[in-house]
């Protein structure tokens, strides 16, 4: 959030100066990542917070629903560059100054760093807030680099509306890039069952615990970090209910094989 905030400063001012509209459209879009980024900051604390009385499967759900609000963001961001796009290639305005193109390289140098760097976390921690941040760094690197690539062609050919052109090419890219993160937060809320990897996984677990002689029905569900898991576990039918306590606890059910 730090960063994005000096970026965006750097690119609005930068921007304003030096009379390059698809600067100012990055800049503003990196005050769209700060906000989208508090979003789901707020999101992931909420998600990690106990069990209460009034929660007690937790409180995993805020974590996609701050994705979906990130995503969106994402989306309305894409669409508020294109209008204003628009609205610049209508109106007549000085050509860019050539300064703004080292600010455009250092930009996409820290966008993609910070892209890869919360897409990596987000993918180890099974986020989908995470993951969308890092989607949404991703289309500021690209929105800078159709600046970086706009603003050199406008210089060329002395046409002022070249980098309001770039911006407005990237618009549909960020749309895109918005959309299909969607999916995934969705899918949670919805308890759409994860990978197949993931009960393998579990049930490869469950069936490795001394006294179980196998499974039959394994269901579960994605709430925030946590998986939870209900098994019908197949133990001895000679168990006593003391020594079935100690294999199944809650959500698990037991049958006699």
């Amino acid at each position: 959030m730090i960063v994005n905030l000096v970026l965006a400063g750097t690119k609005c001012l930068a921007g304003i100066v030096g009379h390059s509209f698809a600067l100012v459209a990055d800049g503003i879009e990196s005050l769209g990542d700060v906000v989208s980024s508090s979003i789901f900051a707020v999101g992931l604390w909420f998600s990690i917070k106990p069990p209460d009385e009034d929660h007690p499967y937790g409180h995993g759900k805020a974590e996609p629903i701050a994705a979906i609000i990130v995503s969106l963001a994402l989306v309305a961001a894409g669409v508020f560059i294109a209008t204003e796009s628009i609205s610049e290639i209508r109106t007549p305005h000085r050509l860019p100054a050539p300064y703004t193109l080292a600010v455009l390289i250092c930009v996409v140098l820290i966008k993609v760093a910070l892209s890869r760097y919360a897409g990596s976390v987000g993918a180890k921690i099974e986020s989908t807030a995470v993951t969308a941040d890092a989607r949404h760094h991703l289309s500021d690197a690209i929105t800078s680099g159709l600046a970086f690539a706009g603003i050199p062609i406008g210089l060329l050919i002395n046409q002022p509306t070249a980098d309001a052109w770039a911006a407005l090419s990237a618009s549909p890219i960020i749309i895109v890039n918005g959309l299909p993160q969607l999916r995934y937060p969705f899918a949670e809320l919805l308890d759409t069952a994860p990978p197949k990897t993931v009960e393998l996984e579990v049930r490869w677990i469950a069936g490795s615990v001394a006294g179980v002689t196998g499974l039959e029905k394994c269901f579960f569900r994605k709430v925030g970090f946590r998986y939870y898991v209900e098994l019908h576990v197949l133990v001895p039918e000679h168990l006593t209910v003391r020594e079935g306590h100690s294999l199944g606890h809650v959500l698990v059910h037991l049958e006699p094989a």
